[in-house]
């Protein structure tokens, strides 16, 4: 049995789905949020029974607004999760108090989860299992978790979508979609924001999480990126049995790994387990790029020989090696306190747009690096820095990926968990050899000067990577016969054109030097006329190198 998957509408109807708005408007309404009925055009007649509107003090609103997306059921709660992510639409109190949105509910009756599952498997339950346990384990707002054995005796948890849900969920994000579109053309956050392709995103996140396939593949990813790594577990997923809306996965005992008295009661060693838990996320972040995205202690359980057992793949984030390397030079300019190198990066990333006020966010920035400098690493928490980031980036708008965003929530969340394992474990000490690893293998060299020297030059490739792109913008309007005007005399002109031609130049000259330096280790032991001939043209490469400084030095 399929799942369909949820298609936007590209009409609004609120007449098909009138009882439901109006609901959803009474909870907001109730919640104190009547106030915003002030942005319709014109108030439908069917909304006058709310008067009067109650209201709620600015501050508790943020409260409020959780209790109402918990109120209003799953699309919400999820929608509420996603917004979680986004420190860019709203001020950060609501991001804080959205982090606490609570996905548990009453566990759907046995025989409507028996109904599903024989029509997943499409056989009898008792061909496929010795026993099942009716009592669910966990109930959230989108599946219940049953444990159960098979008939080869091993035990399995299964993860059963709850019946209806996509009516449900159709219904909700179709009015999600129809405020997003009145939103988009009625609100200054409209003029901001794309908030019809968000609403859209958002669908497709959903569609991802009721999609059991893909997190059992997601479980698979993991278990083969651990596969060398003794004190990470991941449980494996029952194929046979899997489909779109039941996982099928073996079923690991452990302690939650925030239960701190239960953890020293089974005689583990914490430290260890600080240890194992960082070392799984400095693998997932540096290493692979897939990384944990929902890491509630429920998730991870502690098992025999301090080993950390995961649970839950449904959310997960990636980082591109782009994404990596990104954050590595955010991570450099920041050590350095350089706050005007940070807002070149955030404009790189796309961030921040390019007529953002520079000096403004430098100034803000600046202020930010200033609260922590001297500090040593192991005395910064991420969960402060994440707390002090977020006014900024609301104060300035800036569009952060949503997967470094997660990453930061992540992290966060992982070093709360660890300095309640091990309160004196240094995690920055810890993972500073991967780092450094990192940094010298792929990104920067290590020292400031050399740092900051190649972050320049990466700036220079990225320009060079934006000019074709540029440049076949610049023809198609060429012949479009459009107007294109360059506030350019003919001396500017041929001074650009120098500059230009020095720096094509340079750069030749300086992937020479860069490249035969490689190559001459790789030559040792050929033939020596090989040898003689890369020694050459690396000593001609830097004559030509030490010639162009001359001519700038000279025209200066």
């Amino acid at each position: 049995m399929g799942v369909t998957e949820f298609r936007l509408p590209t009409i609004s109807r609120p007449i098909r789905h009138l009882q439901r708005y109006r609901q959803i408007l009474m909870v907001f309404t109730r919640h104190g949020f009547g106030f915003a009925l002030a942005h319709l055009p014109t108030e439908p007649l069917w909304l006058r029974d709310l008067y009067p509107y109650p209201r709620q003090e600015r501050a508790s609103l943020p409260f409020h607004f959780r209790q109402a997306l918990e109120e209003l059921g799953p699309a919400f709660v999820k929608l509420g999760q996603v917004l979680s992510t986004r420190p860019d639409l709203l001020p950060p109190d609501y991001i804080v108090e959205l982090t606490k949105l609570q996905d548990e509910v009453p566990p759907v009756a046995w025989a409507e989860i028996e109904h599903v599952l024989i029509g997943e498997l499409g056989r009898p339950l008792d061909e496929v299992f010795e026993e099942i346990n009716t009592r669910p384990l966990a109930a959230a707002s989108l599946a219940q978790v049953h444990l159960a054995k098979l008939n080869t005796h091993e035990r399995v948890a299964l993860k059963v979508q709850r019946p209806n849900i996509l009516r449900t969920l159709k219904t909700d994000l179709e009015i999600i979609h129809d405020i997003a579109e009145y939103a988009q053309g009625h609100t200054p956050l409209g003029h901001v924001y794309n908030l019809e392709e968000i609403a859209e995103d958002f669908a497709d996140t959903l569609n991802r999480e009721l999609d059991y396939v893909a997190e059992g593949r997601n479980a698979d990813r993991f278990r083969h990126n651990f596969a060398d790594e003794s004190g990470v577990y991941i449980p494996v997923v029952h194929w046979d049995f899997t489909t779109k809306r039941l996982l099928v996965m073996e079923f690991i005992e452990g302690i939650k790994i925030d239960q701190i008295r239960a953890i020293d009661g089974a005689g583990y060693d914490r430290e260890e387990i600080a240890k194992n838990a960082a070392r799984m996320i400095i693998q997932e972040v540096l290493l692979d790029g897939f990384f944990h995205a929902d890491p509630h202690p429920g998730n991870f359980l502690v098992m025999e020989g301090n080993v950390i057992g995961a649970l839950d793949f449904g959310m997960v984030g990636y980082l591109t090696r782009a994404d990596r390397v990104n954050l590595i030079r955010l991570y450099n300019v920041a050590v350095q306190m350089n706050a005007k190198g940070a807002t070149e990066e955030l404009i790189h990333i796309g961030a921040a747009p390019y007529d953002v006020d520079r000096r403004v966010l430098t100034r803000d920035i600046e202020r930010l690096l200033q609260h922590y400098g001297g500090r040593a690493l192991k005395d910064i928490h991420l969960g402060d820095l994440v707390d002090e980031v977020m006014p900024v980036i609301f104060e300035h708008r800036l569009k952060m990926p949503t997967n470094y965003w997660l990453l930061a929530k992540t992290l966060a969340m992982m070093e709360g968990i660890g300095l309640k394992l091990a309160p004196g474990f240094d995690i920055f000490g810890f993972s500073a050899p991967y780092v450094n690893r990192l940094i010298l293998g792929t990104v920067v060299p290590d020292g400031r000067w050399l740092g900051d020297m190649v972050r320049r030059g990466m700036s220079w490739i990225d320009l060079l990577d934006a000019l074709p792109q540029a440049g076949r913008l610049l023809i198609d309007r060429l012949e479009k016969h459009e107007p294109v005007r360059l506030a350019l005399d003919d001396r500017s002109l041929n001074v650009l054109d120098r500059l230009a031609t020095r720096l094509a130049l340079s750069l030749i000259v300086a992937g020479m030097i860069v490249g035969l330096a490689w190559l001459i280790p790789a030559v040792t032991g050929a033939n020596w006329l090989v040898q003689a001939s890369v020694i050459v043209s690396f000593i001609v490469a830097i004559l030509m190198g030490f010639r162009i400084l001359w001519s700038i030095v000279r025209k200066r």
